[in-house]
């Protein structure tokens, strides 16, 4: 069986960041989703929301680096919980569990769209977001570019 969702979008509120009673963090938000096509009559785009939790450091990292506005990159799984309502009613709510969290955007991209800095931060994988099963690898190390600036374009060979 196969159970597994990708979603791109944009949050729609800061990350609310709580702690269960033993002790483990848990960050709760939603991700607005453009769908790419627009209604029946080719009108307006429509828009799906889902509600995502991140545990443990996965979820501290999008506390830390993510606001409302900002484009983020999701991937978990799908999963349901059953509960009635007040008059009794049986319902049923979807839940992405979030396995790994990247930056839909660059920093730059963040400040200018939606006036949210992100700050510092260390990288936690190639993709520049958190991977909760690489969470005890290091940060790969950025070396110098091997590149010099030339004084003037006539040195170029084309």
């Amino acid at each position: 069986m196969l159970n597994h969702i990708v979603i791109m979008g944009r949050l729609t509120r800061d990350p609310e960041l709580r702690t269960t009673q033993s002790g483990v963090s848990v960050a709760s938000f939603t991700v607005a989703v453009d769908r790419d096509f627009g209604g029946r009559d080719g009108g307006e785009r429509q828009t799906d929301f889902f509600d995502c939790s991140a545990w443990r450091q996965t979820g501290e990292f999008v506390s830390r680096n993510f606001r409302k506005g900002s484009m983020i990159v999701v991937s978990g799984r799908m999963q349901s919980r059953k509960y009635q309502d007040r008059e009794g009613n049986n319902r049923t709510a979807w839940d992405v569990q979030v396995d790994n969290v990247y930056f839909g955007e660059s920093k730059r991209d963040s400040e200018s769209q939606s006036g949210f800095n992100a700050g510092s931060y260390t990288a936690q994988n190639n993709y520049g977001g958190y991977d909760s099963a690489r969470q005890n690898t290091p940060a790969p190390q950025v070396s110098p570019s091997p590149f010099e600036e030339l004084e003037d374009d006539g040195d170029l060979p084309f």
